[in-house]
């Protein structure tokens, strides 16, 4: 089977870039555990994009805590029996906060992050979804979250490139890394055949994928 050394797959990547709707299929077309982010129960969330300095700490240590509590029930899962994919990996959270917290919370963070203590599993793959700023604005806009209309152009580019330098850096798990710019996982089959064909090559730490 093809996912049978892979019992748990990470899709990551910046806002817009399609995680959530690839996550979703993956883990029906396997029958795994979804594990998706609720960022509409994050009530500063909007308030966050209108007016980020004032609303970014409570933004961030809302989903450190929803983030946390998944992070437990994921440990208590038995993984040589059930398969689970995400749509977030639980080490990528300081990533928002180093972009979006002041120099004095973003020590209170750490503080709060470490006190914590929690250990998620490693994935087996991590899936990394690229795209354009300009893709990731129109998808945004495509969507319409209204939680989201606060989001800039400016905000997805900076954020894109923080996503970039942290997996630059990220060797904790194998990371297939994906250009979504010609990709469509959601409304066909040839795309997510194409993708799950390349899992199945995977091999080694780093893989890419692009179409088009």
């Amino acid at each position: 089977m093809l996912f049978d050394k892979y019992r748990y797959v990470v899709v990551e990547g910046p806002i817009g870039v399609g995680k959530t709707s690839l996550a979703s299929r993956l883990a029906q077309h396997i029958g795994a555990t979804a594990l998706l982010e609720r960022p509409d129960e994050n009530p500063f969330l909007a308030r966050f994009y209108q007016d980020q300095p004032r609303y970014a700490l409570a933004t961030q240590l809302f989903f450190l805590f929803q983030r946390g509590s998944e992070v437990r029930d994921l440990a208590q899962l038995d993984m040589f029996h059930q398969s689970t994919v995400s749509d977030y990996l639980f080490e990528k959270d300081p990533l928002f906060a180093r972009l979006n917290l002041s120099d004095e919370e973003f020590v209170l963070y750490q503080q709060i992050y470490s006190n914590l203590r929690l250990q998620a599993p490693v994935p087996d793959l991590v899936i990394y979804l690229q795209a354009a700023p300009e893709t990731l604005v129109e998808r945004v806009q495509r969507r319409a979250q209204p939680y989201e209309n606060g989001i800039s152009e400016n905000y997805l580019l900076r954020l894109a490139q923080s996503y970039s330098d942290f997996f630059y850096h990220y060797d904790a798990a194998p990371v297939l890394m994906v250009n979504s710019e010609h990709l469509n996982f959601v409304d066909g089959n040839e795309d997510f055949t194409l993708l799950l064909k390349r899992i199945d090559e995977m091999r080694g730490p780093r893989g890419f994928f692009s179409k088009g």
